[in-house]
């Protein structure tokens, strides 16, 4: 078995930097918000497992036994000789198409991306133990800015599984999807997991569990803020909101003020004031429509080879191919 590999290329002084940013820019603005990114130290990370395993969360599940069903059609169609994943973490669902692609198939490498350093390689060390076969070369960066750090060489094709693509705004879709593009090169493929539109009596529970998890992972995104930037927020101050914007088809998840709150975040010398019920926009999930993912992936270059949704019509994974 061969070891793993690493290139780094996002330090844990970039992150903190990244933070500063976006801690200055997004609790200036009107309304206030935060990136989900910052929800995922150690016990972010943690609460979005258990959320995971919640009965109302249905997405996690409802992608894998969609994978689980459909995966030996990518692979056929794919014919990958590298897998990218980003947003990789613990290459849980990645071994489904790790398995079916190097079933007789012409797989040689697993490029596993995160911005943890940790996860990536532990992830990566796993993956070489359990495929000892395969050339595993992890890439320490952040999609949305650093593509270009992928390796090429090979008939690659790049996962973006759990409804991540959902997190972004559309300029920033569109901006991502452009950028996928244009690191790989004409044939080479996309696939792309995203939760598509239904009920809202089903989708905002999933996002406002009763045993309250989700809640406590929102609010997670103030304890970085205490610990990365010496803030003093007091998190139990702050009300966990989900609601269902039907106008831009996303879920929402904000923290409202129960009270009048004034925030001293002093690695920034900042002070922050919050009106009683003033809200802090800390995520979107876009839920999309099978047409609308064809649509946006056309316009970003990207020809649609095969859709698949699972029998409730929750979650789609599509295999597009770069023109």
């Amino acid at each position: 078995m061969s070891a793993a590999s690493l290139d780094i290329h996002l330090t844990d002084e970039d992150l903190t930097a990244a933070l500063r940013t976006d801690v200055r820019e997004g609790l200036a603005a009107e309304p206030k918000w935060l990136p989900p990114k910052w929800f995922y130290d150690a016990r972010g990370s943690e609460l979005f497992e258990l959320i995971t395993e919640l009965p109302e969360y249905y997405p996690t599940r409802t992608e894998r036994a969609l994978l689980e069903r459909v995966v030996g059609e990518i692979a056929e169609l794919a014919q990958a000789e590298v897998l990218v994943e980003l947003g990789a973490g613990s290459a849980a669902k990645t071994r489904l198409l790790l398995e079916a692609l190097s079933a007789g198939g012409p797989l040689k490498t697993y490029v596993p991306q995160d911005v943890s350093v940790s996860a990536l390689t532990a992830a990566a060390d796993q993956v070489s133990a359990e495929f000892p076969g395969l050339s595993v070369h992890g890439v320490v960066s952040d999609f949305t800015a650093t593509l270009d750090n992928l390796p090429r060489g090979g008939r690659r094709m790049i996962a973006f599984l759990g409804g991540t693509i959902g997190n972004l705004v559309p300029k920033e879709r569109a901006e991502f999807l452009a950028g996928v593009h244009d690191v790989l090169e004409p044939g080479e493929q996309l696939l792309l997991g995203a939760g598509l539109v239904i009920d809202p009596a089903i989708l905002v529970p999933a996002y406002d569990d009763v045993a309250g998890v989700t809640a406590e992972f929102n609010r997670n995104v103030l304890h970085v803020l205490n610990a990365r930037l010496d803030a003093n927020f007091e998190p139990e101050k702050f009300a966990h909101i989900a609601l269902w914007d039907a106008e831009h088809e996303w879920i929402e998840m904000r923290l409202e003020a129960t009270e009048a709150v004034t925030v001293s975040i002093a690695e920034l010398d900042l002070t922050v004031d919050f009106a009683k019920g003033e809200q802090l926009r800390t995520e979107i999930s876009a839920k999309f429509r099978p047409e609308g993912l064809e649509s946006e992936l056309d316009a970003a270059g990207f020809t649609t080879e095969r859709i698949w949704t699972d029998p409730d019509d929750r979650f789609a994974l599509v295999l597009a191919e770069r023109r």
